[in-house]
């Protein structure tokens, strides 16, 4: 990976990220405030226009930059039936262009322009941008995290009964699912100081990155573009990225939980012990 990654500009990826993320908030902050279009995706799932323009604007930005590059994106994926295409050593660029859309269709302001870049199927770079709050989250490996320019690092909290720890529901409803997403609730609410829920994968780990939350999981997001970029953004704010079982982090799992070093390990342990629900994806070794 290291020869490969040589070979790949990341000022240049940085710099055409940041900007294509920019482009991209412009256009969820002029739609924040119009008449809401929704189109389903599912019950709890919603797309919206927005969504699909602002991948378009990302990918031609970015494909102009670096047309040897790979692309996959929340929308064009969707748009063939949720088949993720096969994830090459190539760099590959991995874009939601609106992570969050619930909080979006609300107007609830905790949405995001989520931008990751792999290189030898490695998290090596990631833009997050809020409109919204104006915050723009950004890392690239091995050069630290930054919030709108500055640099951040995850908190120092030792015990997980004083951490403040984030998940998300999901979108599985069976009951078997609902049971398995509610035993880990109660394991948190257990042994954790308090518990959030704000709708968005992304934000939530560079809340990890940031010392506001000391812990996050998530099991099925709805894929690599949530987490690729923010996690890159977590790591090299001195987190732990990891799979909720306590095994290593893969990228397609759809399965995530980060924190600072003290926390991640022992939120793991307590999450570990409750079995997943049926509709939620396995772990993968």
């Amino acid at each position: 990976p290291r020869t490969m990654s040589a070979q790949v500009d990341f000022d240049a990826c940085l710099f055409e990220a940041v900007a294509a993320a920019s482009e991209a908030g412009e256009e969820i902050k002029a739609a924040w405030h119009v008449e809401r279009d929704v189109e389903y995706k599912g019950d709890v799932d919603l797309v919206t226009a927005t969504d699909k323009k602002c991948e378009d604007l990302i990918f031609e930005r970015l494909r102009a930059a670096f047309p040897a590059h790979a692309f996959v994106g929340e929308e064009s994926v969707a748009a063939a039936d949720g088949a993720l295409p096969p994830i090459t050593d190539d760099p590959t660029w991995f874009v939601d262009p609106l992570d969050g859309t619930t909080n979006f269709v609300h107007g609830y302001p905790f949405s995001c322009v989520s931008i990751g870049l792999t290189v030898a199927k490695v998290p090596v770079l990631g833009v997050v941008l809020n409109p919204i709050t104006g915050e723009t989250f950004a890392a690239v490996q091995g050069r630290g995290a930054t919030l709108n320019g500055e640099p951040i690092a995850v908190s120092k909290v030792l015990d997980l009964s004083k951490a403040l720890v984030a998940t998300e529901i999901g979108v599985g409803r069976d009951a078997k699912t609902v049971d398995a997403i509610m035993q880990r609730v109660r394991a948190c609410v257990e042994n954790c100081r308090s518990l959030r829920a704000s709708g968005s994968c992304a934000m939530n780990m560079c809340g990890v990155a940031a010392g506001r939350l000391d812990g996050f999981y998530e099991i099925g997001f709805g894929g690599p573009w949530d987490c690729v970029g923010a996690a890159v953004i977590c790591r090299e704010a001195g987190g732990v990225v990891m799979d909720p079982s306590g095994g290593a982090f893969n990228i397609t799992a759809r399965r995530v939980l980060c924190g600072n070093p003290n926390v991640a390990t022992k939120l793991a342990e307590v999450l570990a012990k409750i079995p997943d629900g049926p509709a939620e994806p396995k772990a993968l070794s």
